[in-house]
C-alpha cells in the first residue's frame, strides 16, 4: 500500500510539473507575440500626423515650456488652410536681428503681415506657438503644405543663434520628432527649399547645422 501510495504521489508530482512547464511556455508564448506586435507597430504603423496634430489642438495637451499665442483667425497671414501632413520641419531665422519672439508674434498678428510662422524661438530661449499644428504657416514657400515651420531670433546680421535659443530649439524640434514620427532627414533648413540663405548663420557654415542635427 505504501509503494502504491508513493507511486501516486510521484505521477501526480510529475504531472503537475508538466502541466506547470507547458502554462510557463505558454506564458513565454504570449509575451513574445506582445512584443513582437508592439515591435511591429512601431515600425511599421506610422503617425497619421493630421489626427495627431488634431487631437493636441483640441486638448491643448501642449508643453509646459511651450506659451500658446495663437494669431487672430482672419489675419491675412493665417489663412485657416489644413496641412496635407507633416513631412519636414523647417527651420528659419527672423529677417529683423535684435528682435525679440513677442514682436516677431506680434507682426504677425496683424493686417499688414501676410507672413507668419507655427512657432517662433526667442533670444532668452521662450517659445511662442502661433498656429495650430494642422494649419499651413506662410513661411517656406512651396512646403506650406507639408510642413512645421520655426523662426528663431537672433541679436545681429551674422544670424548666429544664441545658447539660448538654440537649446530651446533643440527641445523644441525633438518634441516634434517625437510627436510626428520624424527623424533627422525631415529637418530641413528653408534654403534647402528654395535656396534662400535662411537660417543665414547656418547655410553659410554648414558645419554648424551638421552639428544641430547631431545635437538633436
Amino acid at each position: 500500500m505504501r509503494s502504491q501510495s508513493y507511486n501516486y504521489k510521484r505521477i501526480q508530482c510529475r504531472r503537475r510539473r508538466r502541466l506547470r512547464a507547458k502554462l510557463l511556455f505558454l506564458l513565454m508564448e504570449v509575451l513574445l507575440f506582445v512584443v513582437l506586435l508592439l515591435f511591429f507597430k512601431s515600425v511599421f504603423v506610422r503617425k497619421d500626423p493630421l489626427k495627431v496634430a488634431q487631437q493636441l489642438d483640441e486638448t491643448e495637451d501642449y508643453p509646459e515650456w511651450i506659451d500658446v499665442q495663437f494669431i487672430d483667425e482672419g489675419n491675412p497671414s493665417r489663412t485657416g488652410e489644413e496641412l496635407d501632413g507633416v513631412n519636414d520641419i523647417v527651420i528659419h531665422y527672423v529677417g529683423n536681428p535684435g528682435t525679440t519672439a513677442q514682436q516677431n508674434r506680434d507682426f504677425y498678428n496683424q493686417a499688414a503681415s501676410d507672413v507668419c510662422s507655427h512657432f517662433v524661438v526667442g533670444m532668452d530661449g521662450e517659445i511662442i506657438m502661433c498656429l495650430p499644428l494642422n494649419e499651413k504657416s506662410e513661411a517656406s514657400n512651396d512646403r506650406n503644405h507639408d510642413t512645421i515651420s520655426i523662426e528663431v531670433c537672433h541679436p545681429d546680421a551674422e544670424g548666429k543663434f544664441t545658447d539660448a535659443s538654440y537649446q530651446s530649439l533643440i527641445k523644441l524640434v525633438d518634441w516634434l520628432m517625437n510627436t510626428f514620427d520624424l527623424d533627422t532627414d525631415n529637418v530641413i533648413r528653408h534654403y534647402d527649399v528654395t535656396g534662400k540663405e535662411c537660417p543665414l548663420y547656418y547655410v553659410r557654415h554648414e558645419d554648424a547645422w551638421e552639428q544641430f542635427k547631431e545635437d538633436l
